[in-house]
């Protein structure tokens, strides 16, 4: 099993349109939902290649149940941790020729508190996992070396080399 950690999921909105034309009034074609974020989309990509993950995602505010009803209506396993600050939502306008314009909110803070409960569920969940997967962007406020703090404390040598992706 492989575990994803995404510290910053979203809400990705896609809506159809003929041609962006700013300051118009446009009128959508289709609109579609899906739960987002790096390592939900890892966690989709591994289902959809019948590999068994666990999606490890904060949630919260008025669309946190989106979030997770999404996940689940996919058949995705998760961990989910509830915290103050709202799921961020995504944009992304989709032109026939296939221009696509997105627009990314930032998320919203963790407090050490929440990145605490965060990486406890990660370590419970990696007790039956091959590898955990990190990535994606981080909320606002998380310092960029975060994964890697986690890391070094779960591991049973600290001194054992570790690679980062971007």
């Amino acid at each position: 099993m492989i575990v994803t950690l995404t510290l910053n999921p979203s809400l990705d909105r896609t809506i159809e349109i003929g041609s962006l034309t700013r300051g118009a009034v446009i009128r959508a074609a289709a609109a579609h939902l899906d739960p987002g974020g790096k390592g939900v989309n890892v966690s989709r990509a591994l289902l959809a290649n019948r590999v068994a993950s666990c999606a490890v995602i904060p949630f919260g505010g008025d669309q946190r149940r989106q979030l997770v009803d999404l996940l689940a209506s996919e058949g995705i396993d998760m961990i989910t941790v509830p915290v103050a600050g709202p799921t961020r939502s995504n944009v992304t306008l989709a032109e026939p020729d296939g221009t696509v314009t997105k627009i990314n909110e930032p998320g919203t803070a963790l407090s050490a508190a929440e990145l605490d409960t965060i990486a406890d569920a990660v370590l419970g969940a990696a007790t039956s996992a091959g590898w955990v997967v990190a990535s994606g962007s981080l909320p606002p406020e998380v310092p960029g070396d975060i994964s890697r703090d986690h890391v070094r404390v779960t591991t049973a040598d600290p001194a054992l080399p570790l690679r980062s992706g971007g």
